[in-house]
């Protein structure tokens, strides 16, 4: 492990070769910790670090621990968020932020959100082997609760750490135990007070730009047979976590014209809103919808009756604002339209939403610059999912991804990234993050 005395300067000039084998030189490193995560933090199958639980905290142990082993300066924010930094000789000058989550959906896998925790760990070493002393804060940022699953928020750690969190999140129960997220909190360590008052602990006008690695989520990389992309943005999303349609339970044989069958409701809008989207698609726009609950009531249907009461989740996204507006208009104007003919009621409960993540040109124009110096192909690659490099976009701090080679999705114990690629990720990172310390 380096010492964190150093106080020798490289260039950011140093030849591409030698930065790229001080990251190389770290497999070692992201092996071991990418394998302690997954022996501390098992699903049977795959991963557990569930939101503000046990496996989150391990995660979290982890983090903190290596930052004693190497040296580093460690914090905490009133949302129970890890910091782990390599202190700047300029201690006003906008600190580099880097990082991603530690939380996995249930039975997930063990590199969605931890690859871009341990990159960040990645460059640093790497840097430090160098000998290289930086002007300004370099800081590793563990997330909390990024899996909106759980929970049924998007980005609380980020946002909590923005002082952006929206109003009644913290009263948002978790899916499994029914126990407040502001429990939660304060059970990690948190101040979920602060948060409700909108403290914030990060403050956009400090920090230079906040970078992310992570693992692709749909195999693009590995169908264009590259080990990397740059991202060109991260979409949007208007969600109804809990909606409703209110019927009335019949008789099988009741006729068509008598009928309040909530199923059907649910079914109409299903196919309407599956049409929109292959409307948008064919005129070239990048959208998804999602249904991910859609069933009749457990305790009441059966094969001879009318469902009167139908449940479903809804996440549309897409990578413009004006897009998600546009559907969501034409969505409710087609609920008024079902609920008009099927006789049903439609209660869409509380909604929820996420800004589109505008990445930062400059940014981008000089991680692609990087990756061809270190012979590193890439492609451009729209975000199919969310993350909490959108939140600090929202909040106006710069803010680009890569997203490395994956060839089984993520969410699902298969997660499939290589090591190589992983490292490749870290090179072009180590090379803008040089550039901008020395």
């Amino acid at each position: 492990m380096t010492s964190s005395t150093e106080t020798a300067h490289v260039s950011p000039a140093k030849s591409a070769s030698t930065l790229k084998s001080a990251v190389l030189a770290q497999r070692a490193l992201a092996e071991r910790l990418f394998a302690t995560l997954a022996n501390g933090s098992q699903g049977n199958p795959g991963i557990m670090r569930d939101t503000f639980g046990p496996g989150e905290n391990f995660a979290h142990g982890v983090l903190t621990d290596f930052a004693a082993e190497a040296g580093l300066a460690v914090s905490k924010d009133f949302a129970a968020n890890t910091y782990v930094t390599w202190r700047g000789s300029e201690p006003n000058a906008p600190r580099i932020l880097m990082g991603s989550h530690l939380d996995s959906v249930p039975h997930g896998g063990n590199f969605d959100g931890a690859a871009g925790v341990i990159a960040g760990l990645v460059v640093i070493e790497a840097l430090r082997s160098l000998g290289v002393r930086p002007r300004r804060d370099v800081t590793v940022m563990g997330v909390r609760a990024e899996e909106s699953v759980w929970f049924q928020v998007s980005y609380v750690g980020s946002r909590s750490a923005l002082g952006r969190l929206p109003d009644g999140a913290l009263e948002a129960k978790r899916i499994d135990n029914g126990k407040s997220l502001a429990a939660h909190i304060a059970e990690c360590g948190g101040d979920p007070d602060a948060i409700r008052r909108r403290e914030r602990h990060l403050d956009p006008a400090t920090i230079r730009a906040f970078l992310e690695v992570h693992i692709e989520q749909a195999p693009s990389l590995v169908e264009s047979h590259l080990p990397l992309a740059i991202c060109s943005g991260v979409p949007g999303n208007f969600r109804y976590p809990n909606a409703r349609i209110v019927g009335r339970h019949d008789h099988v044989g009741t006729p068509r014209r008598f009928r309040h069958d909530a199923a059907m409701a649910g079914a109409e809008l299903a196919m309407t809103l599956d049409r929109i989207w292959e409307e948008e698609e064919k005129a070239g726009v990048p959208l998804a919808v999602t249904f991910g609950r859609f069933h009749t009531d457990a305790a009441a249907h059966g094969m001879t009756i009318v469902p009167g009461a139908f449940a479903f989740s809804l996440d549309v996204r897409a990578y413009d604002a004006a897009v998600l507006e546009r559907v969501e208009k034409q969505m409710l104007a087609a609920i008024a339209g079902i609920e008009a003919r099927r006789r049903v009621t439609f209660e869409l409960g509380a909604r929820a939403s996420a800004a589109v993540g505008k990445v930062d040109p400059a940014i981008v124009a000089a991680l692609e610059a990087g990756a061809a110096r270190h012979d590193i192909a890439t492609m451009r690659l729209g975000s199919p999912a969310s993350h909490d490099s959108a939140a600090f976009a929202e909040a106006g701090i710069p803010m680009a991804m890569l997203f490395v080679r994956n060839e089984h999705g993520s969410h699902n114990p298969m997660e499939a990234m290589e090591i190589d690629d992983f490292l490749a990720a870290c090179t072009v990172l180590a090379d803008w993050v040089a550039a901008e310390v020395t």
